[in-house]
């Protein structure tokens, strides 16, 4: 576990997916910010055991967003816990089973082996309508259960996705808006080599949005920085890195979302672009059939070998009684 500031700890599941225990003004008290992959409760129960005290439980869970990273453990904890969960109003449609997010784009440009791994991602949308309860958007941004803290809206990524940020030090939860490790190496993430970088590329459904949320991040000019990926920044590395991405933001050369965007509102998806051209994919479905075709080859040469394997002791032991009994002759060359 990893302190991102004052009362604000990182827990990495599985190397490479973020959460956060926030702690709240009174003593004791804190908050989660997020709950990793689907199974990850055990872990994180015990390291808020860890950190506080054995039985702690939070006030409330906040989801930046719901992708599966995020939420996947989300109803397995409210439930032990007794606590509720809070989302932005437009993640709600998905978190409800209501909607389904935007296909991700394997073809889009740049994507790396997180674009390879996407192909094979399910459709995304959970049921979680006992327990998740729309974010406030009338208080002025403030975070509930956390005083000092606001939230800002940051979509691109995710339609309702949100960023925390305390003034006081300049610390910044940046969930996906953004990435402190090359999210499209695997290697990267694993080793959790530091580097401001663009989030979770096949996933993002409104690339100009999400320009203008890195925009908005680095205008805080943020001291400390937890992301839903990559190890914690600090000191003047975060705010320049921030800065740099903004102003040189690499925005890919072609990918389905990247000349027209996916269009969502309160209701979930209403428009998706055409999926381009997979020629990946077509080359995958040619393996595939193909290894399928040498799997039943070799399925029907062993059981053809069985056969025999069966038969010759039959036919020897026929030819050995004709013998015996005079009915093989012998040729004499």
């Amino acid at each position: 576990m990893k302190q991102v500031a004052a009362g604000v700890h990182q827990l990495t599941i599985q190397r490479f997916v973020n959460l956060y225990f926030v702690e709240t003004t009174t003593p004791g008290a804190w908050v989660l910010v997020d709950t990793g992959l689907p199974g990850s409760e055990k872990d994180i129960i015990a390291a808020a055991d860890k950190l506080f005290y054995p039985g702690t439980h939070p006030e409330a869970i906040i989801l930046t967003h719901g992708h599966m990273d995020h939420s996947g453990s989300a109803r397995a904890l409210a439930e032990h816990w007794k606590v509720p969960v809070l989302a932005h109003p437009l993640e709600l449609p998905f978190l409800r089973a209501e909607a389904v997010y935007p296909p991700a784009d394997p073809t889009v440009d740049g994507g790396g082996t997180l674009a390879f791994v996407a192909r094979f991602f399910p459709p995304q949308s959970f049921q979680l309508s006992d327990v998740v309860q729309a974010l406030p958007t009338d208080s002025e941004d403030e975070v509930p259960y956390l005083p000092g803290w606001r939230w800002l809206h940051v979509p691109g990524h995710a339609p309702g996705q949100v960023a925390l940020f305390r003034d006081e030090d300049r610390t910044l939860l940046g969930a996906d808006a953004f990435a402190t490790a090359n999210h499209e190496s695997v290697p990267s993430l694993l080793l959790q080599i530091p580097q401001i970088s663009v989030a979770g590329a096949p996933f993002n459904y409104n690339w100009e949005k999400v320009r203008e949320s890195v925009q908005k991040l680095a205008a805080l000019q943020p001291l400390a920085i937890g992301c839903g990926h990559g190890p914690v920044i600090t000191g003047s590395a975060a705010a320049e890195g921030l800065a740099r991405l903004a102003a040189d933001f690499p925005m890919p050369a072609h990918g389905r979302y990247v000349q027209e965007p996916a269009r969502l509102d309160a209701g979930g998806v209403q428009h998706l672009p055409a999926a381009p051209h997979d020629a990946l994919r077509d080359k995958l479905r040619i393996a595939a059939v193909g290894l399928g075709a040498l799997v039943g080859a070799a399925l029907v040469v062993k059981r053809y070998q069985k056969h025999q394997q069966n038969e010759y002791p039959l036919k020897q032991s026929e030819a050995l009684k004709r013998k015996r009994t005079g009915e093989v002759k012998r040729f004499v060359l």
